[in-house]
């Protein structure tokens, strides 16, 4: 009796440890996959859920906002200091357009965009993640030379090298996104490197220099075209200037040959009498008319006004 009893406690134990298992925790970085008898049943976000347990069903969480990287045509041995690398001659080498042979390193930067394509469509994902990247950069390099392997084209390259990875993940539906190509480091084989390093720093030294001169010209020709847009203003201004001065000049000459015609000889006084102040500013000057009955007029010029006085 105690040993049935105990099987039968045996029995509800694992009954319920097994019914138990079935709860799970999907996390926010991860999404979760339920396979049904091997097959794909239904996606889960994150939160706590239930499935029917083994061997029926299953549960694949894999990690879809994490990022994640691989190398291609070297391999990392201690990331240091100083970091320790191994170059893979069979990644790394690669034809240019212009029959040269290049050492290029680069990596692949990639996350899970489709968690059940990256599940069900694609067996072994890292290695096609692998062999299409290594194409799409031996496709790249292939159609530029090697100039622009070693100096001015990497950008391009990096871009191009990541639309083309993309596509081809697409056509596999592989279910990846390629967050990024970058490169690493490109060089020429051991045996020419140093003469081939020689000439890119020349062609990267080239390029300075004609950023640099562009730079100076972007800041001196604007500054000139704003230094002759002042002056031209200046120029003008002045010319404006000038011209109100010549025509108010103008004027009170018209002024004054108007008030002329209409008294000549009062006119020529004026102008004599104001001539004399100007010329002998620092002088007394009176100017004595001529005398009428005992009386004597006087106009002193060092005033503002004619004062007229008498004297006996």
């Amino acid at each position: 009796m105690n040993r049935k009893r105990i099987g039968l406690v045996i029995v509800i134990v694992v009954i319920v440890l097994w019914v138990l298992s079935g709860i799970y925790i999907v996390h926010p970085e991860q999404e979760g996959i339920v396979r049904r008898w091997g097959r794909y049943y239904a996606s889960r976000g994150p939160g706590i859920y239930y499935h029917i347990p083994w061997p029926v069903e299953r549960i694949d969480k894999p990690q879809v906002a994490k990022v994640q990287k691989m190398e291609i045509g070297y391999r990392t041995i201690s990331t240091g200091p100083p970091a320790v690398y191994e170059s893979i001659e069979e990644e790394a080498l690669m034809l240019t357009g212009d029959i040269n042979i290049v050492d290029l390193w680069f990596i692949v930067q990639y996350r899970i965009k489709d968690a059940r394509d990256y599940l069900f469509n694609v067996r072994n994902v890292k290695k096609t993640i692998k062999n299409a990247a290594e194409a799409a950069m031996r496709q790249t390099i292939g159609d530029r030379g090697v100039d622009e392997a070693l100096t001015v084209g990497r950008e391009e390259i990096q871009e191009v090298t990541a639309n083309k990875l993309q596509e081809i993940l697409d056509l596999y539906k592989s279910g990846i996104y390629v967050v990024t190509v970058k490169l690493q480091d490109v060089h020429a084989p051991g045996e020419v490197k140093e003469a081939f390093e020689r000439v890119a720093s020349a062609k990267e030294d080239r390029e300075r220099f004609i950023n640099e001169a562009l730079g100076k010209y972007n800041q001196e020709i604007p500054k000139a075209r704003g230094e002759a847009e002042k002056t031209i203003r200046q120029a003008e201004a002045y010319a404006v200037e000038r011209t109100k001065h010549a025509q108010g000049d103008a004027n009170r000459f018209l002024q004054r040959l108007k008030e002329y015609k209409k008294a000549k000889q009062v006119t020529k006084d004026r102008l004599y009498l104001e001539t004399m102040r100007n010329i002998l500013p620092e002088i007394e000057k009176i100017v004595i008319s001529e005398a009428e009955e005992g009386f004597l007029k006087f106009l002193n010029l060092r005033d503002k006004g004619l004062e007229e006085s008498s004297k006996r």
